[in-house]
């Protein structure tokens, strides 16, 4: 992978290493050993040889406040001594590659061996030129031209394997295409907040170099190794790299070394970046993974036996060849996180079954054809089998195998795992342009069987503008902002320096992008919109800013989940201290002693007069959909200088100077989207922190609560309250009590989400297994959203830890985009039916044609060439037309299917069946009295190499018209009438209709030997048009059965009934479902891909066991990875660091995967 990059970075260091590269104070070498440091270790490093952080920053050019200057050449010298922040991708698979995966294919195989063994037979001719004693056999061979023609057939099917090669592999190729274009969207998309010029924007990751200054926040995945300036409260997941599930706490004076790949967690500060791309420590990682592309091979067996987990933590920073391919991987690897989804569960079992059924009749065949062919010579007509005509009895032997391989080519449906690849990769790219961006193929199907989706409330269902609407301030409750003029003095000042300092100061507010837009909201919504307060009071809170710069706040207690509310500390003049803390309403009015009254003084303030202000003031806000958010302060003396680690007792005995209602409208499209989701059987749920009244009054305005219904509105103590026993464990039958009737769970807790999740998926309730969707933005969602059939990630307002943790990215942020990925994976799965209902009806004949002509004619009436050219049309032009119908808005008038119906449904059966009595009769009755009705010579028993016949010309033209038509008719699926409704807005559809159409006259009228066709006059080709017309009339026949008629149906349509298996048998199935795997998987093969990752990962490790710096770390990784066994069996590399996550409730997963 990186091997010519290395090389280049040693050859270069080795170079400039006396002369300090480039002019700056330090060689990329030296940062690069620096970086390996960690601790106290560090810290004294950087004093003793760089003279602190200061030093460190001079000798890289760079200023800890300002940031770089952002000249272009400055920039590029940078990129060029240092390197850039890009990890080299892995070369993809070529187009021959490909085409050789293609052909690993077991029908494809046979079918060579036969066409090559039928080849080298024709060519070989018989002493003694075939003699009378060798009975019916000589009789074919009246004109030599055509016993020269024998080996057309063999030609022609190895140019129909050709073509079926050719289409997977470019199928494969363009698929992989299109997953490295997604991949590197994602890439782009992802950006970080580095200051240049003393301005703080927002770059690509690729662009950072060494020496820029990055702030670091809440939810960042860091994009490079770097060395803190200074930090509040920082506490970062490094499981990633080390295998520790313990947050570490990062400062400038401990260990202030900061690592690509790794989470934060909690907290902000700003970073010095020392080390990018592949001299990264992760990027170490990943160029020791790419020196080992020859060795792959063998460890291929070695790796099995070993422990994933330590290699698997070790996940990319950034790599153009995506994580996608370690996802399938891993989701293949283990019975992953999520089961196979629904679809591809069915489509497994049905293609082993109808292979095995397949495989059974083409062996019949055979049978019955080299018996009849021995009776018949040898028994009846008592010939001796004399030595010169072996070659000739062997051909015969040869054509009845081919003839039994074609039966099997046409039952076993190579077109499912096309549909599917085409359906699905259609569906990813159509749901871009509806803000979906999916980033695991088999979640948009899932997504079609959603049963239920607990969402976020802010951002989703709201806009995510926070704008301050009322407040409560100098004891007066004011309905809306208030004149500045009608607030004292002296606690408007405190009000303004208490929002402006206890805020991150990456939250600013500018001015909009276009003449006349809203303000633009930069940061923390919540702090914006108290911000957007401050400018309304008419004062301005950049000026408080400048006073009182960021590195001179003295102790800030950053927002998290637990603590809920936010503190920072200024160091005033006289050396006293004042703290300012803002947070949930009923948290911080718990700890305030003391309000400020009318004239700014301070009185007392007891729990009654608490009661009242809930009462009077935030009750009332609430109930309108209100957030409200207290603003307190407190002083203390210089000296004693209090212990600020003891939170508990600084917290306490504040002073409120005022509560403010901050109102986030919710979007105009969300209630008609949730109207949608209730109407095609999907429950929404509303999970948030906010307080249960404004989380009401949030659901009734989106309609997720209607007046009148029986509901449950909760918060998370009275949640928690109910579905857990005496000990405090949860119970799966005491969630079952709650969860059916449960609308909003308020003020809920990481934990709470992760529990309301799994207990519904585990749910054995209802008879159907619910399918959960979850929308998340927050560090604190990625549990949830790993839980979750789905997890949402916001494109927008979402943290890195959420969009990791997610399958698909809502790249607007919006409710309504969910409903179109619910449109989108109920139009995947129909896709998936129409193809069936149509491959099956062509199988189902076509098999049966072939096996009784077989053994009534000695010969099948569609030929080995013909056959395939049925199944290319059948499969991969039906795949590309019926994958690709546009989703319409009736398929959310539906309820889901659901994990347990069939795959293929009554009217499918009824539509297959029927369809199939019509074909068969049709056909049967050209085979034996066709040549009566046309007036035509009988094309039956013809022997060996005879010219085409027009008889069997007709039969096998009727046949495709028959199934022309027919894939109008599979267009619907659920019995509607109208065939033709919408067909115009599918273009591809139309186009392969009439191209195939085409073809087939240039085959029939000039396809001759090879196709065994003989060119057919106007008057039988109208005929054949007109049967196969017949189909569209017989079509709405059918559909006026009803279902109710037909009880065996029922039966048949449990054909693929998928019972969930529990884990053992899954195992057993192993071998059985594999073959199937391996069928369905052969446009997939991309995600194998993954595979080759994790086995040089467990390579690093040996590797690092060289090193020394790394020992450490090893050690403790080896330890974690046997605790780390809780939650999977992490014996193949699974999602391990999900394990950490939900083995400590306060922590959050962070997905291990390469992906953005």
């Amino acid at each position: 992978m990186g091997d010519m990059t290395n090389s280049d970075f040693y050859t270069k260091n080795q170079r400039n290493d006396s002369n300090h590269e480039g002019g700056f104070g330090c060689s990329l070498m030296e940062l690069r050993s620096l970086m390996e440091l960690r601790g106290t270790e560090a810290v004294v490093k950087i004093q003793d040889d760089y003279g602190g952080t200061e030093g460190l920053c001079q000798r890289l050019k760079t200023s800890p406040t300002e940031g770089l200057e952002g000249v272009v050449t400055d920039l590029d010298k940078r990129k060029e001594v240092f390197g850039e922040n890009l990890i080299p991708p892995k070369k993809p698979k070529t187009f021959l590659q490909l085409v050789w995966e293609a052909l690993q294919d077991v029908t494809l195989i046979i079918l060579e061996i036969a066409a090559i063994i039928s080849l080298g037979l024709s060519f070989y001719q018989p002493p003694g030129g075939g003699s009378e004693s060798c009975g019916t056999v000589s009789a074919g061979e009246e004109d030599e031209g055509e016993a020269e023609a024998g080996w057309i057939e063999g030609a022609a099917i190895l140019l129909s394997v050709v073509c079926v090669v050719l289409v997977t592999a470019f199928n494969d190729w363009s698929k992989e295409k299109q997953f490295r274009g997604l991949q590197s969207r994602i890439e782009q998309e992802q950006k970080f907040q580095v200051v240049r010029g003393g301005q703080v924007i927002q770059l690509p990751v690729s662009d950072i170099v060494v020496g820029d200054i990055a702030q670091v926040k809440y939810g960042d995945l860091l994009p490079a190794d770097g060395v803190l300036i200074q930090g509040n409260d920082l506490k970062i997941d490094e499981s990633s790299l080390t295998g520790e599930s313990d947050h570490v706490r990062k400062s400038a004076d401990k260990d202030p070394m900061l690592l690509s790949g790794t989470h934060v967690m909690e907290g902000s500060g700003r970073m010095v970046v020392m080390a990018v791309g592949v001299n990264s420590q992760t990027g170490i990682i990943f160029t020791l993974l790419g020196a080992g592309g020859e060795e792959e091979e063998k460890k291929e067996k070695k790796v099995k036996k070993q422990d994933g987990a330590a290699a698997m933590e070790m996940q990319p920073l950034k790599s153009a060849e995506g994580g996608e391919a370690e996802e399938k991987e891993k989701k293949k690897s283990s019975v992953s996180k999520k089961e196979k989804s629904v679809l591809q569960g069915k489509l497994t079992k049905l293609a082993v079954q109808i292979g095995k059924a397949g495989l059974v009749m083409s062996a019949i065949t055979v049978i019955i054809l080299v018996l009849y062919f021995a009776i018949d010579n040898f028994v009846l007509q008592k010939r001796q089998w004399l030595p010169e005509c072996t070659p000739i009895y062997i051909q015969y032997f040869v054509k009845f195998f081919i003839i039994g391989v074609t039966v099997l080519v046409v039952a076993v449906p190579e077109g499912l795992p096309l549909a599917v690849t085409i359906s699905l990769a259609y569906s990813v790219k159509k749901m871009m342009k509806d803000n979906n961006l999916v980033r695991h193929l088999d979640a948009c199907e899932t997504m079609g069987n959603a049963t239920a989706i607990c969402s976020d409330k802010t951002g989703t269902l709201t806009t995510n503008r926070m704008t301050a609407v009322q407040c409560y301030v100098a004891d007066v409750h004011y309905k809306s902002i208030p004149d500045p003029s009608s607030i004292p003095p002296k606690t408007l000042d405190t009000l303004v320096n208490a929002i402006s300092l206890n805020s991150a100061y990456t939250t600013k507010i500018l001015p909009p992008d276009k003449e006349g837009g809203l303000p633009k909201q930069v940061g923390n919504k919540t702090e914006c919109g108290l911000l957007g307060l401050v400018l309304d009071l008419k004062r301005d809170y950049q000026t408080v800013r400048n006073q009182i710069p960021e590195e001179k706040l003295y102790k800030v207690y950053t927002f998290n989940s637990a603590r809920k509310s936010m503190s920072t500390i200024i160091k005033l003049p006289d050396g006293s201290f004042k703290m300012y803390s803002k947070g949930a309403s009923e948290i911080i009015l718990k700890k305030c002693s003391r309000i400020l009254n009318e004239v700014s003084e301070p009185r007392v303030f007891r729990p009654r007069d608490r009661d009242e202000m809930v009462k009077k003031v935030i009750e009332p806000m609430a109930c309108n959909g209100l957030r409200t958010i207290c603003v307190a302060y407190r002083d203390f003396p210089a000296n004693p200088e209090p212990n600020w680690d003891d939170e508990n007792n600084i917290l306490t005995d504040l002073t409120a100077i005022c509560v403010v209602g901050i109102e986030d409208p919710v979007r105009p499209e969300v209630p008609d989207a949730i109207r949608k989701c209730q109407r095609a059987g999907i429950t929404v749920r509303m999970v948030t922190g906010d307080n249960i009244n404004t989380a009401r009054a949030i659901a009734i305005k989106c309609g997720i609560i209607q007046p009148g219904e029986d509901f449950l509105c909760i918060d998370g103590k009275e949640f928690n309250r109910r579905i857990r026993n005496e000990k405090g464990e949860v119970e799966q039958e005491r969630i079952d009590k709650v969860w059916p009737k449960l609308r909003v769970l308020a003020r809920s807790s990481p934990t709470d989400k992760h529990t309301l999740v799994k207990g519904i998926i585990d749910s054995t309730l209802v008879d159907q297994r619910q399918v959960v969707a979850v929308t998340g933005d927050g560090t604190n969602d990625g549990p949830a959203l790993k839980k979750a059939d789905v997890g949402f990630a916001m494109g927008i307002a979402g943290t890195d830890v959420a969009k990791e943790a997610s399958d698909i990215i809502l790249t607007d942020d919006n409710f309504s985009s969910i409903v179109k990925a619910v449109m989108w994976g109920r139009n995947v799965y129909d896709s998936i039916s129409k193809f069936l209902q149509f491959q099956l009806t062509v199988n189902v004949v076509a098999v049966i044609v072939a096996f009784t002509g077989a053994c009534i004619t000695q010969d099948s009436p569609l030929k080995a060439v013909q056959m395939l050219w049925v199944n290319l049309i059948m499969d991969t032009f039906a795949s590309l037309a019926l994958a690709t119908e546009p989703p319409t808005e009736s398929l959310l008038m539906r309820k889901p299917y659901g994990r347990n119906k069939p795959l293929i449904s009554s009217t499918m059966t009824k539509n297959i069946l029927g369809h199939g009595v019509y074909q068969l009769t049709i056909i049967f009755t050209l085979l034996f009295v066709g040549e009566q009705i046309f007036d035509i010579d009988s094309g039956r028993n013809a022997p060996l190499h005879s010219p085409p016949s027009e008889h069997y010309t007709i039969i096998f033209n009727t046949f495709v018209m028959m199934q022309l038509f027919n894939e109008i008719n599979a267009r619907k699926i659920h019995g509607e009438r109208n065939v033709f409704d919408g067909i115009f807005r599918n273009p591809i559809f139309c186009s392969i209709v009439l191209g195939t159409f085409a073809i087939q006259i240039v085959i029939v009228q000039f396809g001759g030997k090879p196709f065994s066709c003989s060119p057919l006059d106007l008057e039988k080709w109208m005929w054949c048009v007109f049967l196969g017309l017949g189909e569209l009339v017989w079509g709405q026949v059918i559909s006026t059965i009803p279902n109710s008629r037909l009880r065996f149906l029922r039966g048949a349509g449990q054909l693929t009934h998928k019972d969930e298996m529990p884990e053992e048998e899954l195992n057993e199935d192993q071998e059985e479902i594999d073959h199937g795997e391996r069928e369905l998987r052969r446009g997939q093969i991309l995600w194998f891909r993954g595979l080759n990752r994790i086995q040089t990962q467990i390579e690093v490790v040996n590797t690092f066991k060289s090193g020394t710096s790394f020992q450490g770390a090893l050690r403790r990784q080896s330890s974690t990875t046997s605790q780390n066994q809780d939650v999977t069996n992490v014996s193949s590399p699974s999602h391990v660091s999900l394990s950490n996550a939900l083995s400590s409730p306060t922590s959050t997963a962070a997905a291990p995967s390469g992906q953005c």
